[in-house]
């Protein structure tokens, strides 16, 4: 917790009752763990084992863990986005240029393939 700046006092914590099996114990002790990380506003419920105790642990590493994979998918998105801006201004080669044009002059051929006939068009041209 200490590597990951991770401090008790931003971690409010909660006890609720669990559900299943357990028996007594289950319907009279609050035995589930709620934990809400105040800064990322993360929050891990656990009620896996019948003490609460155990479950207080086990919430801790659950919430341990979430906040780091949000921290890294965070540095990847960042990583991610710079590789991005990086492709797009790097300039196109001879080749991939030529192609380009070629495709635009294509495009353009279809187009004026497909444009109709005006009238006002048609006045200077003799027959």
């Amino acid at each position: 917790m200490l590597r990951l700046k991770i401090f008790e006092k931003d971690i409010k914590e909660t006890f609720v009752r669990s559900s299943g099996p357990g028996g007594q114990n289950v319907n009279k002790v609050s035995t589930c763990v709620v934990l809400m990380h105040g800064p990322t506003k993360i929050q891990v419920k656990c009620s896996h084992e019948r003490s609460q105790g155990l479950n207080r642990y086990k919430a801790r590493r659950l919430l341990i863990a979430k906040i780091e994979q949000k921290r890294r998918q965070a540095k990847q998105k960042e990583i991610d986005e710079r590789q991005k801006k990086k492709r797009q201004n790097r300039k196109r080669s001879k080749a991939a240029k030529e192609r380009m044009l070629e495709s635009k002059k294509e495009t353009s051929k279809k187009k004026k393939a497909r444009q109709r006939i005006m009238p006002h068009k048609l006045d200077g041209m003799s027959f």
